[in-house]
């Protein structure tokens, strides 16, 4: 069955989005309980499909890499960030895989060539020779004292050179972790800046009131909606727009379960359940988060400007007819 719906994904032209979390609610539960054969090829076949299942992919990419080569090779599932995590949890043996990906990031190249080649990274010979070369190196040109000098010389600043080389491994760490660090700069990195405890505290307490408006309104104060969005995320039949709400307020793991169990008790009957949501909440990236919440505002604005058109036309239409009117215009005096 784990074989069978991946080959009918992977020949689908351009699947939905319905689709895509279909194959996820199939595949993941069964992952555990396939064969390692059966998850080599799924990842070879997922490797080649264009619009192939994040989460599944992550899942495989975890692997060892005689099952995750292809995909670390060619998936386009997996982000810069996704191979950085996966270099410093599996190290060389993915490392040499992801650098077979073509336009790889810079950045992550020259991780993995650091970690190809360990000894590059050296130690600063003592300071005590170099403060004791100027000393000797003012010798005479036929003094043979001056020969160790110039051979201490040579030898310090070829240390000098090779020092840069030596902390590129540390450098490439600098880069990676800048790369992952949010651009707490930019304005549309939290949707919320101000949520704190406080306002997980109140989210907390109106999701075990048991009251959906009291909740419905404390979501709609964090994530800056209106009550009519945060009513309509959780309305729906399951919990997957509370999900994307939650990861979007960058909520730790137990805090998200808490709520999303709160406020969908029947959405987690066995165990099975909790770890698929978890496994969901960690491959959730927040960015995607985020611009789910984008547009959920946006569109809000849209339907307001759609609710407030025949108002605005209607008043122009008074404010013009009274204008022709004459009367009108000596009864408005």
């Amino acid at each position: 069955m784990f074989r069978a719906v991946v080959s009918a994904f992977c020949s689908l032209t351009r699947p939905s989005r319905r689709e895509i979390a279909q194959l996820e609610d199939l595949t993941l539960p069964l992952f555990d309980e396939v064969s390692v054969e059966s998850r080599r090829y799924v990842a070879a076949a997922l490797s080649e499909c264009e619009y192939a299942p994040s989460a599944l992919v992550r899942r495989l990419a975890e692997e060892p890499v005689d099952t995750a080569a292809p995909l670390l090779i060619r998936s386009r599932a997996l982000s810069d960030i996704d191979l950085i995590a996966l270099i410093g949890r599996h190290g060389l043996p993915h490392a040499r895989a992801i650098a077979r990906r073509k336009d790889l990031n810079p950045t992550i190249s020259d991780l993995i060539k650091a970690l190809e080649k360990p000894t590059l990274v050296r130690m600063r010979p003592p300071q005590t020779i170099v403060t004791a070369m100027p000393a000797k190196t003012e010798a005479a040109p036929g003094n043979a004292e001056a020969v160790p000098a110039k051979e201490a010389a040579a030898a310090a600043a070829d240390a000098e050179t090779r020092e840069p080389r030596g902390n590129a491994a540390e450098n490439a760490r600098r880069r990676l972790r800048a790369m992952m660090r949010p651009d707490t700069a930019g304005e549309d990195v939290s949707v919320n800046p101000f949520l704190g405890q406080a306002s997980y505290v109140k989210l907390r307490e109106t999701a075990l009131t048991g009251n959906a408006a009291f909740f419905q309104t404390a979501l709609a104060d964090a994530l800056d909606i209106d009550f009519q969005t945060a009513r309509s995320l959780i309305e729906q039949s399951s919990h997957a727009a509370l999900l994307t709400a939650l990861r979007a307020l960058d909520l730790s793991e137990d805090r998200a379960f808490l709520i999303a169990v709160a406020v969908f008790p029947r959405e987690f009957p066995h165990p099975q359940a909790i770890r698929l949501f978890l496994d969901r909440y960690r491959l959730l990236h927040r960015e995607a988060a985020l611009d789910r919440v984008r547009s959920w505002k946006a569109e809000t604005l849209s339907r307001a400007i759609r609710g407030n058109g025949p108002e605005v036309a209607n008043a122009e239409s008074r404010q013009s007819s009274n204008g022709d009117d004459p009367a009108a215009s000596r009864k408005a005096s």
